[in-house]
């Protein structure tokens, strides 16, 4: 006769799952993050960039840098 031990937890399934979940939506929130970020800055004239000390071509590499790790 077998016996199964039904009082303990799976250990890695589920907390494997939730990590890879948490992670897919951390990347999700940071790639809107820094759509919203290139967009509100594309929408600045040449002279409000330069107020703030960018240019144009430095519009992509503010937006990753402050959001994507």
């Amino acid at each position: 006769m077998a016996a199964f031990d039904t009082t303990r937890t799976a250990y890695g399934s589920s907390s494997a799952v939730s990590s890879f979940i948490s992670r897919a939506m951390g990347y999700v929130i940071a790639w809107n993050d820094a759509r919203v970020t290139r967009k509100a800055l594309s929408s600045l004239s040449d002279r409000e960039l330069a107020d703030i000390g960018l240019i144009r071509g430095d519009i992509d590499t503010v937006a990753e840098t402050n959001f994507i790790r």
